[in-house]
């Protein structure tokens, strides 16, 4: 399910780029099915500044219109998150997260409320680069910062997920 993990990181002069596919009411605690799309990780090693700032802009520009999709779609998925989901069924939001000193990944958060601009969830994805912040640790930032929408079923099956998709394909 968790198909994409994005994680940037720079450091002295490599960028590292790693893809992995993560209301108001309770946030439902279903386990991912054990049938959930499995996580494909993708890296690109880039050895200079220079080098790193093109990959990351090319990365950015190809993710685009899966983030403009998602980002379209975002209030349909939303109002049926806040309507409650069927038994079994799973949200979550794609966001990024950063150390102070610049690092970010992006990561699947489990939404659990939803309230205005504000979301707050529990980061879904394994971390690698960012250290200020930990799996399952609860987060709240604002729906500006959602770059993608993943609804998980019980039978493995997942709407969504623009990003990890053209991600996928871009793998076959």
């Amino acid at each position: 399910m968790l198909r994409l993990f994005l994680l940037i990181a720079s450091f002295a002069q490599l960028l590292a780029f790693q893809a992995t596919a993560q209301q108001n009411a309770p946030v439902n605690s279903a386990p991912l099915a054990p049938n959930a799309p499995a996580d494909r990780p993708m890296s690109v090693v880039v050895a200079d500044k220079a080098d790193s700032e093109a990959a990351s802009a090319a990365f950015e520009q190809h993710i685009a219109p899966a983030i403009k999709k998602a980002r379209a779609t975002l209030p349909q998925a939303k109002n049926r998150f806040l309507q409650g989901l069927p038994s079994g069924q799973a949200f979550y939001v794609t966001t990024r997260i950063s150390d102070p000193n610049g690092p970010y990944e992006q990561v699947f958060v489990r939404v659990k409320q939803w309230q205005g601009t504000r979301v707050q969830g529990f980061i879904a994805s394994q971390l690698d680069v960012v250290k200020t912040y930990q799996q399952n640790q609860l987060i709240t930032f604002s729906t500006s910062d959602i770059f993608d929408w993943t609804i998980s079923r019980p039978d493995g099956s997942e709407e969504g997920n623009f990003i990890g998709k053209l991600i996928d394909a871009d793998s076959q």
